[in-house]
């Protein structure tokens, strides 16, 4: 969860920053680049990022949330939107002692590096409040709508992405049995389903909807935080792909309905959060989803996991089918977002 947040941080403020300020400008395109080099060494460094790999971890974390702005502030003199870069700046420059003394020191690592995660998530929540100065959320600026929504459907299909990687080497790792191509493909046609699921009108309107929002920073501000859960759902769902693939007629640990179950019914919460985003109402059948995942959690520690991967998928799939029902010969409905 951790180097989620991390990852997830540096994507959301790149995000926001080319949808800001101008893209055509070389400081802009160098902050782009710089910032993708160093989310690679992140990517690099997180398997061993809580080991030998803390501090290039960490460096290359604070290389984009200490320098971007530093470089920002210098490069954007005389723009009028340079206040924010210095802001963040200072907020950023003190989350990162707890970063720095994480990565030093193990012991100290979990607790440093939440309370620094915390920080840097309260300053963008808040808006990086100054003393005597009033704070300049995300919901106030003026962004592009277009492009911050594909950054965030972007990361959705990059989430997914890693599900089917996970798909892919759990099984090809292993002994090739009926019951673990059975749970291969039911795997995959989960994956199918999120993507369909998210993607079913609202995922195709966020453009428009931002674009046509009375306040598009607000509604902006409002996906991150809604995508973010999202992705998470998704991660959640490739955790347990890996553990049925691997145990598919095994006995159901403890903690596994979290993934199997928890994983999808964290995704459909957030994606019924999302259509209210653009539509101001949620359907019906993603609430009763959410109701059956939980309320079976604790009845698939009674069944195999790929029985309880197999309830999910069947879930989600009469989800899917309800929205083909609905949208059936209606015209494409135009978004309607209350904020």
């Amino acid at each position: 969860m951790l180097l989620f947040l991390a990852l997830w941080m540096i994507w959301s403020l790149t995000a926001w920053a080319t949808s800001r300020y101008e893209p055509e400008r070389a400081a802009i395109q160098f902050v782009v680049l710089a910032s993708a080099f160093a989310a690679m060494v992140m990517a690099v460094a997180i398997p061993g990022a809580f080991a030998e790999r803390a501090l290039p971890f960490v460096l290359a974390y604070l290389t984009v949330q200490v320098g971007r702005p530093f470089f920002l502030t210098l490069a954007l003199r005389g723009h009028p939107r340079r206040a924010v870069t210095s802001r963040i700046l200072l907020w950023s420059s003190i989350g990162a002692l707890p970063w720095l003394a994480g990565g030093l020191v193990p012991a100290l690592r979990a607790p440093c590096w939440t309370l620094a995660l915390a920080w840097d998530y309260l300053g963008l929540a808040l808006g990086w409040p100054l003393p005597g100065r009033a704070a300049v959320r995300t919901a106030g600026w003026a962004v592009t709508g277009e492009h911050l929504a594909e950054r965030y459907q972007q990361f959705f299909l990059i989430a997914l992405g890693e599900t089917i990687l996970v798909i892919g080497l759990t099984f090809s790792g292993g002994q090739f049995t009926a019951a673990q191509a059975g749970a291969f493909a039911v795997s995959f046609l989960t994956t199918a389903l999120l993507w369909r699921i998210y993607f079913h009108r609202a995922g195709h309107l966020l453009t428009e909807a931002i674009a046509a929002a009375r306040s598009p920073g607000l509604l902006g501000e409002s996906a991150t935080w809604t995508h973010l859960v999202i992705v998470a759902g998704v991660l959640l769902t490739g955790v347990g792909y890996e553990l049925v693939i691997t145990h598919p007629f095994g006995r159901t640990e403890s903690g596994w309905p979290v993934f199997i179950m928890g994983g999808p019914a964290l995704f459909l919460a957030a994606r019924a959060r999302f259509e209210y985003e653009i539509f101001g109402r949620v359907s019906r059948s993603r609430l009763v989803g959410v109701v059956l995942l939980i309320g079976l959690a604790p009845v698939a520690l009674r069944l195999p996991p790929m029985v309880a991967l197999t309830v999910s998928a069947v879930v989600l799939t009469g989800i899917a089918v309800a929205d083909a029902v609905r949208a059936r010969g209606r015209p494409v409905e135009q978004p309607a977002s209350p904020f």
